[in-house]
């Protein structure tokens, strides 16, 4: 699988504004100003999106509604479209778990008052047209279905977030992947939301824990 190894990322919306970055094999983080409070999400080298014209339902179900919301364990099929790439896609969150506060340690003590969560996923191609290399992402939600103030991106070693294999151009084809999503302690990330594509900014679909 293509990993998506970018540096890592945290931003707390109520710390200052402050940007912490931790690249490599670093062991400590600098911090610098912030100058985006974008959402993060999982990227790599091709997002996928609905931007252009979605492609035709596949057997495998209707296409899910934006602003669904969904348990975790339930899929939603979504077309996508990126670059030159259009196909319909299963995505199913099938977790969202806490982790060890251990697992920022790259970070230092900017993340000592942070708890990451990990949103993990399983993806499926419905409509076997080539997809590969492309990604999904996810946000994670508090239990008051907002932001949990935390922008992070990157990996851990418990949360490897992956884009689609070479392989991927087949229905019926999976990968599994991973994306990291943090609050501050004593809060929770309790949902994961897809935002992608022109019809889901606005009505985002939502896994509920």
């Amino acid at each position: 699988m293509t990993h998506a190894r970018g540096p890592l990322f945290i931003a707390s919306v109520a710390a200052a504004g402050l940007l912490l970055s931790a690249c490599g094999s670093e062991t400590g983080g600098t911090a610098t100003p912030a100058t985006d409070t974008t959402t993060s999400t999982a990227t790599s080298t091709e997002e996928t999106s609905t931007s252009k014209e979605a492609p035709p339902v596949p057997a495998g179900g209707d296409v899910t509604a934006p602003g669904s919301k969904l348990k975790v364990g339930a899929r939603a099929v979504i077309p996508v479209a990126t670059g030159d790439k259009t196909g319909t896609i299963a995505i199913t969150v099938t977790a969202i778990e806490a982790g060890a506060k251990e697992d920022l340690a790259k970070f230092g003590d900017k993340a000592k008052n942070i708890t990451p969560f990990y949103l993990r996923a399983k993806v499926e191609n419905l409509s076997g047209t080539d997809l590969s290399f492309t990604s999904i992402g996810l946000r994670g939600l508090g239990e008051d279905g907002k932001g949990t103030g935390v922008i992070i991106s990157g990996d851990t070693p418990k949360c490897d977030s992956t884009s689609a294999p070479k392989t991927f151009k087949a229905a019926g084809e999976t990968y599994e992947t991973c994306v990291l999503s943090a609050a501050q302690d004593g809060l929770k990330v309790a949902a994961a939301e897809y935002n992608r594509g022109d019809d889901y900014v606005k009505s985002p679909i939502v896994w509920q824990s």
